[in-house]
């Protein structure tokens, strides 16, 4: 399928190709967002996958694990809506700058996707602290959930003297960044090096003259997700393609 010329017109074709053939939902589990409510997602591998296709599904609230792109559909909830951050127009607020000044002795890499056993180690590490036990740590996994790409994608490292302390995977698309998954040192917490990761990532959407930087879903009342609103201006998206902002 061609996918037409603009984002306007891939986003069209898009929504118009999964009316026609919507995707099968998964078996409900239990939602890891909204205690005691049941999730459902439902899965596609489009191909091929050229530049914007990526940008177009994220405005039709899909993310991506791997090379697989996933959305919710949930019975009685649409909790779970994309926000984004216009990178053009963001500027750090207070708690912000004192991050990017608590963390100026830290050194910053934007380079390809290079898993090792460093970043393993770390991944592992961040899991056993951080994470609810759904996900394994394992070196499949590992791989798999962050190393499997069928867009263009980048790593951001953080080094501390050398010693890597978190690391990011972020998604590159012509007008937009995609933020993956972020994870780092348990026990330098008090440095917020996910704020830290978030602050480079529109920074450096930014200059290399992108306009948005998506972090995924954001589910009001969430204590997970509330970090995300704090980035602003923002814009949730509240239907297919239209976006409100976030006050």
């Amino acid at each position: 399928m061609a996918w037409g010329a603009d984002h306007a017109e891939r986003l069209r074709l898009l929504s118009r190709a999964l009316d026609r053939q919507p995707p099968s939902a998964s078996a409900p589990f239990p939602c890891p967002y909204l205690p005691g409510r049941e999730a459902r997602y439902v899965h596609i591998v489009p191909t091929p996958l050229g530049p914007g296709v990526f940008h177009a599904l994220m405005d039709l609230n899909f993310r991506r694990t791997g090379e697989v792109f996933y959305r919710t559909a949930c019975e009685g909830c649409a909790e779970c809506r994309t926000l984004r951050v216009d990178a053009r127009a963001f500027r750090p607020g207070r708690a912000q700058r004192r991050c990017l000044a608590r963390n100026a002795d830290v050194a910053i890499e934007v380079g390809p996707l290079e898993p090792d056993e460093e970043k393993l180690a770390l991944y592992q590490r961040y899991l056993a602290a951080r994470h609810n036990g759904t996900m394994t740590g394992s070196l499949d996994e590992f791989r798999d959930f962050l190393y499997a790409t069928s867009v263009e994608s980048l790593e951001l490292r953080f080094r501390l003297d050398g010693r890597l302390i978190a690391l990011s995977v972020v998604d590159v698309e012509p007008d937009a960044w995609n933020a993956v998954y972020c994870f780092y040192d348990p026990d330098l917490a008090p440095r917020s090096l996910g704020t830290l990761n978030v602050l480079t990532t529109i920074a450096e959407c930014r200059r290399r003259g992108g306009s948005w930087v998506y972090l995924g879903y954001w589910v009001p009342g969430s204590e997970t997700m509330d970090y995300k609103s704090r980035f602003r201006p923002a814009e949730v998206l509240v239907a297919p393609g239209r976006w409100q902002s976030v006050e």
